[in-house]
């Protein structure tokens, strides 16, 4: 999409729409000179129009005069009434359409994976960490659906403006059409029906109503706010990664010849969790460079934005396809370590079912406040335990030794089943991929979006 064959074949195609619809609309364009020029869409001569650019110092006009030396008939009518920003804007508009597409393309398969995900774990008890603290369990499947709904947030918003993006059309140097109003003689109405012909032959719904001589950059920060939003999810779900690695509990996919480290050979380094955070925060900056671009404009337009916005458009969306399919690869062969998982579960599950213990004792017609107490001091002496000497956590050992607890001493380990601490999370996995995950991909299938499977193999 961002390469200089897709960049300049696309200004001919806006240059065929132009003299097409001038001539339906009654100009003195002959379908002869465009039938010339659609022989000539893809046969770019780069050296010429670099020659020609040289001469010029004006990018369009050496695409022009290279356009007209292989169509010399039609050479007179490429570019009437148009601005240099009628190929130049329009043209990224339709780049920037077609990528979003890819993108959406990639985030439907990184979606479908982590449904795939999310069901076959979602009854497995993990420990949840809030402060990355140990909290109440969750489930791999519940913790896998909260980096899900962030992607189906970006995909929804995705997908709206890809519909929603609107085209520069027809609009003339300064955006009043004024040069088109010439050439059809005052007819308004004419010069209305090329803008809107024109927008429909290039794949837009509609064109904006107000432009200067470019389209408002506000739009590009609309366009590189969706594509942050899906790094920052991406990186959300890289980062949690890291440090369940870290923790031996899930692991990206490893290969056998594989090495972590030049010096330290046992070590299996997050590589590609870590590369997608690395692109993500790249990505994540571009937003305030598009902001600042767009809040610079002068008045109808100044050419400060050029230079910046032919690096920073094409490399948020090459930075985003390459943060996709990374994910996608990681997602592919993610790793799970069910006895490393439980043996963490085992070491805080102590300390968390006491409030259950707490609770039963009471109901058994203990008192609370004393009870209440005899755990708090249990929970520190094994506590500090297990800090300050590593032993195991005893806290359970303390509380079947104490009478005031003997109401729960036959169903001590009966408390401890760490499926009785998930809550709904393995229904809520099943709720949310029901009631929101797949009707927004069977949205997707409807509108046509294309499913087909993305190369996520890593070259390097």
């Amino acid at each position: 999409m961002w390469s200089p064959q897709y960049k300049f074949s696309t200004w001919r195609k806006l240059w065929i729409a132009l003299a097409e619809t001038e001539h339906e609309l009654g100009l003195g364009v002959t379908q002869e000179q465009i039938e010339e020029m659609k022989a000539h869409v893809n046969d770019i001569d780069f050296e010429l129009a670099a020659k020609y650019e040289k001469e010029t110092r004006h990018d369009v006009m050496a695409h022009v005069k290279t356009f007209g030396d292989s169509c010399p008939k039609a050479k007179p009518i490429i570019h009437l009434g148009a601005t240099s920003c009628f190929v130049g804007d329009n043209g990224d508009l339709i780049a920037m359409k077609e990528s979003m597409k890819l993108i959406r393309t990639q985030l439907c398969q990184l979606l479908l994976r982590l449904k795939e995900f999310s069901l076959k774990w979602k009854d497995q008890p993990t420990l949840a960490f809030t402060h990355y603290q140990p909290a109440q369990p969750t489930t791999i499947g519940k913790r896998t659906c909260l980096w899900t709904q962030d992607l189906v947030m970006d995909l929804s918003n995705l997908h709206r403006l890809i519909h929603e993006l609107p085209f520069r059309g027809a609009k003339g140097t300064t955006g009043t059409q004024a040069s088109f109003l010439t050439l059809f003689h005052g007819d308004h109405e004419k010069v209305k029906q090329l803008d809107k012909v024109v927008t429909a032959k290039m794949g837009f719904q509609k064109s904006l109503s107000i432009t200067s001589q470019t389209y408002t950059r506000k739009i590009d920060t609309q366009v590189l706010q969706i594509l942050s939003d899906i790094a920052a999810s991406a990186h959300k779900f890289a980062v949690d990664l890291r440090l369940l690695m870290n923790l031996k509990e899930i692991e990206e996919p490893f290969e056998s010849t594989q090495i972590g480290s030049s010096a330290m050979p046992y070590k299996r380094n997050p590589m590609r969790c870590e590369r997608i955070c690395s692109l993500a925060r790249y990505v994540m900056s571009l937003v305030s460079n598009a902001q600042q671009t767009h809040a610079q404009q002068w008045m109808e337009r100044s050419l400060d934005d050029s230079a910046n916005r032919r690096l920073s458009i094409p490399q948020a969306f090459l930075a985003t396809d390459a943060i996709l399919k990374i994910c996608i690869n990681v997602t592919s062969g993610l790793v799970v370590w069910p006895k490393v998982i439980e043996s963490h579960l085992a070491a805080e599950l102590p300390f968390m079912a006491t409030e259950n213990i707490l609770m039963e004792c009471v109901e058994a017609g203990g008192d609370r406040q004393e009870l209440h107490e005899k755990i708090r001091v249990y929970s520190h002496q094994a506590g500090l335990k297990v800090k300050e000497q590593g032993l195991q956590n005893d806290l359970l050992e303390s509380i079947a030794k104490d009478p005031a607890f003997s109401a729960v001493h036959s169903r001590l380990h009966a408390i401890m089943n760490p499926k009785d601490f998930i809550g709904r999370a393995p229904e809520q996995v099943v709720e949310f991929i029901e009631n929101e995950l797949d009707p927004l991909l069977n949205q997707m299938k409807e509108d046509g979006v294309s499913f087909e499977t993305i190369d996520s193999t890593l070259k390097v």
